[in-house]
């Protein structure tokens, strides 16, 4: 998956395999296994060209990451405490990530209920 998101474009086994070839020797047949696994997963698709496939991926890197860590807190039996945990092991870098994702989220999502008809972008109703 690394190579196909990498790329960020249709990827076919070939492709895959001679740039992973550069970094140790791997058989065609173990490169078009993976990807036709990780295809009946619905981690990719493929469409035919010619005599091959070429595959992209269906989310991105992030969404997968995402839905990752989502499942892991999912299956906690106390989320609050798994995610103290997880911060606590958060690096500095992470922390500061992971505020400005939450200033994003809490910027685009409106917390209160929208203005009352009439009033104005600020939610002052006019006189």
């Amino acid at each position: 998956m690394t190579r196909v998101w990498q790329w960020n474009r249709p990827v076919t086994v070939r492709e895959v395999l001679e740039d992973l070839q550069q970094e140790r020797s791997i058989a065609y047949t173990t490169v078009m296994t993976v990807m036709d696994n990780l295809h009946q997963k619905g981690w990719v698709r493929r469409e035919v060209e010619g005599r091959a496939y070429r595959y992209t991926a269906v989310s991105t890197r992030a969404a997968y990451a995402a839905a990752l860590m989502n499942e892991a807190w999912a299956r906690s039996d106390n989320p609050a405490a798994a995610l103290v945990a997880f911060f606590g092991m958060m690096s500095q870098d992470q922390r500061e990530a992971l505020n400005d994702a939450i200033r994003i989220v809490q910027r685009d999502t409106p917390l209160a209920a929208p203005p009352e008809e009439g009033a104005d972008e600020s939610g002052v109703r006019e006189r």
